[in-house]
Formats: C-alpha cells, structure tokens, sequence
C-alpha cells in the first residue's frame, strides 16, 4: 500500500514465478467537509521493535522497524521517531509486518522496505518490496511472487534486505518459506531470484503445526557486503550469506553474486541470527542461537571469522555451560572497530543481558553480575520516567528488578558516528544510552527510553465515557490504559490485576465511574472492576473453563454485568461485582455481548447472523433479528446512548452480507444502510451543533471509498474524515468518538496504537 506521493494512490505490482515487476495503480479519492488532523493518544511504543538501522553515511538518520506497525525514521530535533508507512490502505493491511530495512549508504535519501505481515494464509498478499526516495515521505512498491514475515517466528534475525555500498543500484533479500535468495540491479524496481545460491534454508521450529506458523522455513535470513572488495560503482565481490541451517549457516560469493559457496570450517548445531563485518580488522561476527527467537532460545554461542585467513574462533562471553539462552544483538562500533557489543535475546530471567569487548570478542564484559545470589551488580541506571508504564507495575523480589532491562532484544546499534550513542529494541519499547563511554571506565550508562513518536500497541476495544478520564483503551500485551491526559504518557498500565491483554471494556452508561474490563491471562483472574471511573481495580470471580476474555456489557446504570468469556459453554450474568455468575439461556457460547445505554435490565448479543435481546438483566435471552445479517465474519455492534432499543451493528465478511445495519426497535428488526457496502466498526460521539442526533464514526467503505467516516443525519449521508496519507492498514478493531468534543473520534489499529482525529 506504499503510496507514489502520500496523498497518492496505491502502487502495488504483479507477480510473476520468476520476478517481481512493477506496475502503476488506478488513483481514488473522495471530497471531505472537514478537514481532520491526526496524531496518537501517546502510550510510547507498546510493542516489539526487532530492527534498528543506521546509515552509515549521514549522521542521525537512522530507522527502526516493527513486527506489525511499520518503519520510523528518527528524527534527531526532536528525539523521536517519524512513522513512514501511515499511507498504507485496508486491502494491503499486511505490508505494515516489516520483516527487514534497508537505508542506502551511496544516497541517504534511498530506503527499502521488506513488507508483509504472516507467510501463511493469515495474510492473504503477498510480501512486497517498498523503495522510497526520500526518506520514507513518500514510496513506490514492487509486489514479490512470495509472502514475507514480519510477525513470524525468526523476525528478529537479519536484516535480510540489503544494499550494495559500492554499486547501490544491486540489493540483495533473503527470502523465507524456501524461496531462496533474491536479487535486483535496479534499485528495488524488479528481482529475481539467485539460482545459483544452494540453500534456502531448512529450519523449522514445529513441523508439526499446521496452521503454518511455527512450521515455515525460516530461511536465509541476512546479508552482509564486504565493502573492501568493490568500488564506487562496481559491485562488491564478496557478500556472505545468513541461512536458517544448523549445519549449513553461513554462504560466500566472492564474484559478485554469480556463484556461492558453504563457509569452510563453520560452527554447526546452531542458526547464525546476525551477521556483521569489521572491514578494517578484516572480521566477520556471527551470533547464533539453536532457535530461531524472538521467544524461544536455550543455548548460543559468538563466533569471530577471520577472512583473510579462514580462521573461526569462537569468542562467546559465557562458557556453553553456563548459558541459557541465544544471541542475536550484534553491533560493531565503526569508530572504534575493535569494540563490539552482544545481546543474550532470549535471558527472560532475572533479566536480558547485553554483552561488551573492546578487543575483538577477546574478553567480554556485561551488563549486570551476580555479586551474592540474589544480588546483583550493575553498569547502568535506567531511568524510565518518560515512559513510567515499563514498569509493568510489578514489584518483583531479586533477583528479578522493575523496570526490566528488556527481552526479545535483537536489535542493537552502535551509533556509526557516535561512540557514545546505543540504541536497542525489546518486546515493549527502544532503550538507549548517550553514555555509553562510561562502561569502559567504570562508571555507569544511562539507559533511558528513546520511544517517542513509535506507536505499536495492537488496539482491541475503546470507550470515551461521558465524565471523568477521556479514553480507556484495551490493548495487546501491556493490558490498558486509563487516558486522563492524550497527550502524555499514562504513569501506569491497569493493574490488580493486570491482564497480558485485555479483550474488552465498558462502562455504566448513567454511572460511568463502574467499569469493567476483561482479558487473557495465564491463569485467573481475567476479569476486574473499578469504581472511580478506571483509577483502581479490584478483580472478580470467575465461572470454570474461562481460557480468555472474550467480551463484556456493564448495565447502564452499573448494577450487573453480562460476560461472553473463552473457553467455556454459556454466556453468564452476575448483579454487583461478580461473586458469583449464573449462566444465561437462550443465546450461545462466544456470542458479542453489548448493553443497552438506557434501560439497565437490557443487554444484547450476536453471533453467527442471530441478534439476541435479555430484558432481565441477563439471565434469559431471546433471539430476535437474524434475516440478512451477516453470519459470517467479525461483528461488532453499539446501543446509542441516552436511547433505548436504538442498535447500530456493523460487519460481515466479503461475499456473504457485509455493512451497516440500524434497529430501533431492540433489535426485533434491522434496517441494511444501502450506500454502505462493507463497516466494520460503529461509534458514537458529540452531536454536530444544530443536530439532534449523536455523531456516527465508522471505519467502512462507502461509495466505494474505504476509509475513516463521520456521519452527522444518522447515517444518511457519510463524509471521509480520513486521508490517502493517513489509513494504517487494518482499521476494524474498534472506534468511538468522544461525547464531549464534537467531531473528535479514536481509533483503534492493529500495531500503530490509538489514532486520534479532530477537526482541523
């Protein structure tokens, strides 16, 4: 969904079995009332950062990709990070998975994105190469005859893609899924694949899953050149080669890429993660794990390649023995070659741990030690108050310590300009230091968050209640926030109990204070309540069977709630704070469930094309409506606050029913809004000055237009409140305008976190 200029239209390409070739793409639009301005309801990453990439060429540019929200390109004026890929639409949602970047060190303008989220049929398109010419402002696309990862197991090794810093019209990509290596001589336009390169790799992490997923060929997995062998405008000779082979990980070309062969004398039993060259030492590093991460990992080692001789050494900082986990961090520091820096990716326990030499991998020195068990010793302080939530909430006993130094930290960089500066990636955020000289001398780093401006969290519901804070968000893997201020970074995430991720949330519609929240957990609890509007939490009971949060409905004045948890065979209803749950009748296991903003004993369901309606509170449903509402595909619907019976209900799937439909009768019937062709979310908020009706948002396509619309005469006419520039893939999970400000509406995406629009 690369964009030719950010408010043009899509250029995608066809895909052939032997190349991957470009084409132009028709151009869309549509006229818009208002115009919107968008920007994030600030949290500050959230998410798994596997990729951070310098320029060697022009200082402070450097990017960082994510596993599903996209590239960032820092911006040093303002210590933070600029998203590059907001332009991409609904249909091309995967290209947002980056599974590799590439900034060119000929021309710093040039940067090329490996896109594309799943390899099995999670996503239905395929991968894409995106080139852009200045800076990621605006991208081209080519569109590979292959799918590419950036969610599946492996992501964190790399990079994959890359450029010749010789001749930089020639890039190379590893491919996964058996597809080999890759090659283009026109800078990114069009590709083919390296016949002559032998192995596409072999390792697996469970062959037995069928879903695809853990059973992909994860492939050849980085590239690195050997500046020294070429010249500017000839292409580099010898260009090694990162496959997913314990026996086979490491591949040569010392003839430009005609022909390869397997590296003499290579360690085995391993999968090589990072590959990075010292040029002016003449060494190759190699950090290896026996799996493929980001999670999992039990044993690595560190391996030093002497090219001109052939020599390996392996130059791991911890004896086989001791260690526990993978490495895969690898950076060198090109000012002072000599000095490179390790990450143990997979150390979940007491903590990460990042490794350093300043002798060619000779003799190590780490992170933090053990003194006297439980204690430990550090070389750094790590101050988190910017972001203060990566605490996690937790007050942990040693020799486990909050805020952690992270986990899943594959990406690690040295500044190429400044000694000083690090940056790395965990699962939640990117971590840096300015002070990286101390650890030589025996002080200490200062490792502080450098986040701002990267929006990652995977966003499942939103609710705007009419008093106290703004927004409550339910999110993917750090549970929620309550949002008093949009601007700035919540102190703390829900706790007590916190959730891994939270499903679903509402609010008493007459009572906004009570609020109720549900989500996945390991074990119980996974469901909690609040009485101050979201501040404070107190958990619940549970029924038997629960697996996950599935979704919940608070009545309208807070007396009961209605619970459609995982896992289990009924529907329950509990009065109060759920110390006990009965299960409902008349309507199934795993239905949607909502309230009615007005009357409190009424509560609703949907599931499978049947809208069910409960007038006790719960206890019994009746199915009313089911001709011509979607049986298949997600669906989501909202009671009109401050109206009983008047129900809006979107979704479906494409060819099966697929819209906008509207009751005002409790669902006993539904009226299909024609000039909707697909919505897949519905929300409320402020009324239009003049009007009566509360404003609708939608993320929909209508008139043939996907995109984000306002709706200000219920629904009978639409205006876009988005643009070409602004669509972020994947929109359906959740919206809901503010009922305090009109025109205000959040919006929940998958990976870029909570978009925020008001009118200009």
């Amino acid at each position: 969904m690369a964009a030719l200029a950010l408010v043009g239209g899509l250029l995608t390409a066809a895909a052939s079995p032997a190349a991957a070739r470009p084409e132009a793409a028709p151009a869309r639009g549509t006229a818009q009332a208002d115009a919107y301005t968008w920007k994030n309801v600030r949290v500050d990453g959230g998410g798994f950062v596997p990729g951070i990439v310098f320029n060697r060429k022009e200082k402070n540019l450097a990017y960082a990709r994510t596993d599903i929200g996209g590239a960032y390109r820092w911006d040093q004026s303002g210590k933070r990070w600029v998203p590059l890929l907001d332009s991409l639409d609904w249909d091309h949602w995967g290209w947002t998975g980056v599974v590799s970047l590439a900034s060119d060190s000929v021309d710093p303008n040039k940067v090329y994105v490996a896109a594309g989220t799943y390899t099995n049929s999670w996503d239905p398109g395929n991968g894409a190469i995106l080139r852009s010419s200045n800076r990621g402002a605006s991208w081209q696309s080519t569109t590979l005859p292959f799918k590419l990862g950036g969610n599946m197991p492996g992501r964190g090794m790399g990079e994959r893609l890359a450029v010749d810093p010789n001749r930089n019209s020639v890039l190379y990509l590893g491919a996964p899924s058996g597809n080999g290596l890759w090659r283009s001589t026109d800078s990114g336009v069009t590709w083919s694949k390296v016949t002559s390169f032998p192995n596409p790799g072999t390792y697996v992490q469970d062959a037995s899953d069928t879903s695809g997923y853990l059973s992909d060929n994860q492939g050849v997995v980085w590239v690195t050149f050997d500046e020294r062998t070429g010249s500017a405008g000839s292409a580099t000779k010898t260009v090694y080669v990162g496959v997913a082979d314990k026996d086979n990980t490491v591949y040569r070309s010392t003839d430009a890429g005609a022909t390869w062969s397997r590296v003499a004398g290579q360690p085995t039993g391993y999968l090589s993660h990072k590959g990075v060259l010292d040029a002016k030492n003449g060494y190759l590093y190699v950090t290896t794990s026996d799996k493929g991460g980001p999670y999992d990992g039990e044993k690595g080692q560190v391996w030093r390649y002497t090219t001109a001789t052939g020599e390996w050494k392996n130059i791991s900082p911890m004896a086989d023995a001791d260690t526990y986990f993978g490495y895969s961090g690898l950076t060198v520091d090109r000012q002072k070659p000599g000095t490179l820096m390790v990450t143990g990716y997979s150390s979940w326990w007491p903590d990460t741990q990042i490794f350093r030499s300043t002798d060619s991998g000779a003799t190590w020195t780490r992170a933090w030690d053990f003194t006297s068990y439980p204690n430990r010793s550090f070389r750094y302080t790590q101050d988190v108050s910017a972001v203060p939530w990566l605490t996690f909430g937790t007050n942990p006993t040693p020799p486990e310590v909050t805020p952690k130094l992270g986990w899943m930290t594959e990406a690690l960089e040295i500044d190429p300009f400044d000694s000083n500066r690090m940056m790395y990636g965990t699962g939640a955020t990117v971590y840096g230091t300015e002070n990286l000289g101390n650890w030589d001398t025996g002080g200490k780093i200062a490792i502080t968050p450098m986040v701002r401006g990267l929006e990652e969290t995977a966003v499942n519901d939103l609710a705007s209640p009419p008093t106290g804070a703004p927004l409550l968000s339910a999110l993917g893997d750090i549970g929620g926030f309550r949002h008093t201020d949009l601007d700035a970074v919540p102190a703390r995430m829900y706790t007590s109990p916190t959730f891994t991720t939270t499903t679903s949330l509402d609010y008493a519609e007459t009572s906004p204070n009570t609020v109720v929240r549900v989500g996945n957990n390991d074990s119980a609890p996974r469901i909690a309540f609040s009485t101050d509007n979201g501040a404070n939490w107190f958990q619940g009971s549970e029924p038997s069977g629960v697996t996950g949060g599935g979704t919940v409905a608070a009545a309208a004045d807070g007396s009961g709630f209605v619970w459609a948890p995982e896992g289990t065979s009924a529907v329950y209803h509990t009065t109060g704070f759920g110390n006990s749950w009965s299960a409902s009748n008349g309507i199934p296991a795993g239905a949607v469930v909502e309230s009615d903003r007005k009357n409190p004993k009424k509560f609703y369901g949907f599931k499978a094309g049947t809208f069910y309606v409960s007038t006790d509170g719960g206890a019994t449903f009746t199915a009313r409506a089911s001709a011509g509402l979607p049986a298949d595909g997600p669906v989501r619907f909202k009671a009109l606050p401050g109206a009983e019976g008047d129900i809006w209900l979107a979704g479906g799937s494409t060819g099966g029913a697929y819209g906008l439909w509207h009751s005002t009768d409790s669902g006993a019937t539904f009226t299909k809004l024609s000039g909707v062709q697909q919505a897949d979310t519905i929300g409320f908020g402020k009324a239009a000055p003049g009007a009566s009706y509360q404003a609708l948002y939608t993320s929909a396509k209508i008139g043939g237009v996907r995109g984000i619309f306002r709706s200000t005469d219920a629904g009978a006419s639409w205006t876009r409140i988005n643009d070409d520039a602004h669509q972020w893939g994947w929109t359906g999970g959740s919206i809901t305008g503010d009922p305090r400000v009109y025109g205000r509406v959040y919006l929940a995406t998958n990976g870029r976190g909570i978009l925020r629009g008001d009118i200009s």
